[in-house]
């Protein structure tokens, strides 16, 4: 492609990235998990609908955390570094959530993070926005902050979530 052709895409992609609006891109099929589902339960959601993090909402679907990949995996790494205090080689990743072991110390870690609350784990203090807003803003916002979803809230209740993928997905088929 030439260059001349290559400037004129990017400054069209831009201006129309100036004008959509987060309604323009988010997601309405929104994976949510409740703060009183254990994390095994949120795990086998996020693999199941291939998701890296979901909303957690109260019965109203009213935001009231997020809950991530990240927060899992962390969890996980802070028993594994009790176990490896034990100086066993022991490996959490070793078994599946519901995986036999005969070793009990490993069993009883693994329950433990089975059978925890998404509540205890989750963020709550989240970055949200509006229909309305200007994608751009949002992206800004996401970037700044280093955040991957923002929840799409109306009057104080989920409709939609946006995320850095489905920006991704919208200049992917802009392209071609």
């Amino acid at each position: 492609m030439c260059e001349s052709k290559r400037i004129y895409l990017h400054g069209h992609i831009q201006n129309l990235m100036k004008e959509l609006r987060v309604r323009d891109l988010m997601t309405t099929q929104v994976l949510t998990v409740k703060p009183t589902d254990t994390i095994k339960r949120a795990t086998i959601k996020f693999a199941v609908d291939n998701v890296t993090g979901a909303p957690v909402v109260d019965n109203r679907n009213h935001v009231i955390g997020m809950i991530t990949e990240n927060d899992v995996l962390n969890l996980i790494l802070k028993y594994q570094d009790k176990l490896d205090m034990d100086m066993n080689s022991r490996s959490l990743l070793s078994l599946p959530m519901d995986g036999d072991t005969t070793d009990t110390v490993l069993a009883d870690a693994n329950r433990t993070i089975s059978e925890m609350k998404v509540e205890d784990v989750m963020v709550r203090s989240i970055l949200a926005t509006s229909p309305d807003e200007k994608i751009v803003e949002a992206l800004k916002k996401m970037m700044r902050l280093n955040v991957n979803r923002m929840p799409v809230l109306e009057q104080g209740v989920l409709v939609g979530i946006l995320s850095r993928s489905d920006i991704i997905f919208y200049i992917y088929k802009k392209k071609v």
